[in-house]
């Protein structure tokens, strides 16, 4: 993967190295199934102009009412992914894979053509967007890359789930989960992330889920895309996939693979470390939302190469236990 090229000012005391935005170098495309529909959905990623964002557009919807900005402030579901939507009705459902792989991959402009509500499921991790990205390839934009510094503690939720930010150098991510499956039981991990960490580490974690909770669903009239080729499925104590896992601890990598996409929705790299236990995808918003409501909690930066683990090299690329 191409590495961005930086723009350097030079001070009184040093030299301070800038990051440039990105977006990508040409147009893919995919296609694949709903996870909830079950129905076939065509997806296009395309370059973007610097400081455009991340914007979905529903190509099966005319008008202005297709557009869908990839914002905290636009997600309208929580219950089963992240759905984002507009003042027109129109939604997209299941961004969370897709906008893990833009914030693992260092994308920070890209126009999404998509022709269905939901993003395809693909294999139910993030692995073939990154697989996308790195076939398009990356360019970088003639604009500074943004980033939001945390400047103080900020959580939402109780002492047994919540979801919480607070001043780190570079971005790092923790999660703890606990289940009474013993396929799952107790499962932590925190990382400093890096690109090629993000790749390697956490971008293959498929979603999971437990057979009798799919069975409701399908009842339901919903995950009637989900199979055991998109989901690692779970019988009481039992791995229900031939293959079994990727990673001995792929539950908890996931969950900080949807935290990641959905922290990606505050619209740029957090600087800081995020803490995640027993929550989800509604904590996640709560969280940016809770953020953004104090303006001293955050600053808006200009990236150097020093903020980006991803660019410094000096930090471990994963720390984990299990």
């Amino acid at each position: 993967m191409a590495k961005q090229k930086r723009k350097e000012t030079t001070t009184d005391t040093n030299q301070v190295t800038s990051l440039l935005q990105t977006t990508l170098k040409s147009p893919i495309n995919c296609s694949g199934v709903g996870l909830h529909s079950g129905a076939k959905i065509s997806m296009t990623l395309r370059p973007a102009e610097a400081n455009r964002g991340i914007v979905f557009h529903r190509s099966d919807i005319s008008g202005q009412g297709a557009e869908i900005p990839a914002r905290w402030d636009n997600v309208t579901d929580c219950r089963l992914c992240t759905t984002l939507g507009n003042t027109e009705g129109a939604s997209i459902g299941t961004v969370e894979h897709l906008m893990a792989a833009l914030a693992g991959c260092g994308v920070d402009n890209v126009e999404i053509d998509i022709n269905g509500p939901e993003v395809p499921i693909m294999d139910g991790s993030a692995a073939p967007f990154v697989f996308l990205i790195e076939c398009a390839g990356i360019v970088d934009l003639d604009a500074p890359r943004l980033g939001i510094r945390i400047e103080k503690p900020i959580s939402v939720g109780d002492g047994e789930r919540f979801a919480a930010l607070s001043p780190d150098d570079g971005i790092s991510l923790g999660f703890e989960i606990d289940f009474d499956s013993a396929a799952i039981a107790r499962q932590d991990l925190h990382l400093h992330l890096t690109r090629d960490g993000f790749k390697n580490e956490i971008s293959r974690a498929r979603t999971f889920g437990f057979l009798h909770e799919v069975e409701q669903l399908r009842a339901a009239g919903l995950a009637r895309g989900g199979s055991l080729d998109n989901a690692v499925v779970v019988s009481g104590d039992k791995v229900l996939n031939e293959e079994g896992l990727r990673y001995d601890n792929e539950f908890v990598r996931h969950k900080v693979l949807d935290a990641l996409g959905d922290l990606y929705l505050a619209g740029a790299p957090i600087i800081g470390r995020f803490q995640g236990a027993r929550s989800g995808h509604q904590a996640n918003n709560d969280l940016l939302r809770a953020m953004f409501a104090d303006p001293s909690a955050w600053s808006m930066v200009e990236l150097t190469a020093e903020d980006l683990v991803a660019d410094s090299g000096e930090e471990p690329l994963l720390a984990a236990t299990a």
